[in-house]
């Protein structure tokens, strides 16, 4: 009876570990043509982190053009909106989904975002702004190098 019940938590382990590993750190992934990697969601899925994405877009373009003016409140404000409060609304199928390098890309991402706020805040220096920012956008371009997005054929 001991050897059957080790036996059981052995493979309830393995399950486990391998559950963790599929859906925390590999994501559903598969090789796209390009050489990235294809990361298939729901069109639902895909639209979140579309909008995600546009929303870092406005709020670089926001910064520089506040950084330009030295307004460092509408910076600050500007980098917030898309800081770490910003991740509240994530759905479930993305946590599932996405490969765990994506992921702390965008979690990166949005801290730099609210490193990015407190620093304008305190600081108040545009060139420090504009030098962070363009740190920011290498997440931006590291994720678009190894990842591409698609909409997963819906289920029968």
């Amino acid at each position: 009876m001991g050897k059957l019940c080790w036996g059981l938590v052995v493979v309830l382990l393995l399950a486990g570990a391998g559950a963790l590993w599929k859906f925390g750190v590999q994501g559903e992934t598969e090789a796209a043509a390009d050489g990235r990697l294809a990361v298939p969601l729901s069109a639902g899925g895909r639209d979140h982190v579309l909008r995600e994405m546009r929303a870092f877009l406005q709020a670089a373009q926001q910064i520089i053009d506040a950084a330009n003016r030295g307004d460092m409140t509408a910076v600050a404000q500007a980098a917030r909106r898309v800081g770490m409060a910003a991740t509240h609304d994530v759905p479930a199928e993305l946590m599932r989904k996405l490969p765990l390098g994506m992921k702390k890309l965008g979690r990166d991402t949005h801290r730099r975002f609210d490193q990015l706020a407190l620093d304008a805040e305190q600081l108040g220096d545009p060139g420090q702004v504009m030098g962070a920012l363009a740190d920011l956008m290498r997440n931006c371009v590291a994720c678009h190098d190894a990842y591409r997005l698609t909409v997963a054929p819906a289920a029968p």
